[in-house]
């Protein structure tokens, strides 16, 4: 059983930047695929960005086409974390994200990830 910590959310500025980070519980978390997703309120949870194991000490990064340019994920296996760098946020990046990871065929599906944190909020002001 995965648990997953997520940290690093708050408020900020339109064009400000935030640093999200998971942590994860497991020493097997490197060979997963660690999703970032998000929900804002009356929407459903969508697909931000994953970072995929691609064997021996290759990984993949893969990104929501709303985000791709402002936010770039990434992982340090020897901490057990991923994170997400958001910059150049804007108001309709507000949402609750949450880190989750799991054995993906497909990386933006919900469903297909076993193990989930609990969310941290981030709020954009305009």
């Amino acid at each position: 059983q995965v648990q997953l910590v997520e940290s690093g959310g708050g408020l900020v500025q339109a064009g400000g930047s935030l640093r999200l980070s998971c942590a994860a519980s497991e020493r097997t978390f490197g060979t997963y695929t660690v999703g970032w997703f998000r929900q804002a309120p009356g929407k459903e949870r969508e697909f931000v960005a994953s970072i995929r194991w691609g064997g021996r000490i290759t990984y993949y990064a893969d990104y929501a086409d709303s985000v791709k340019g402002r936010f770039t994920i990434s992982r340090d296996n020897a901490k057990n974390t991923v994170d997400l760098q958001l910059n150049n946020l804007e108001p309709e990046d507000t949402a609750v994200y949450y880190c989750a990871a799991g054995l993906v065929a497909r990386i933006r599906v919900v469903g297909e990830y076993a193990y989930w944190g609990q969310g941290t909020q981030v709020t954009v002001s305009s």
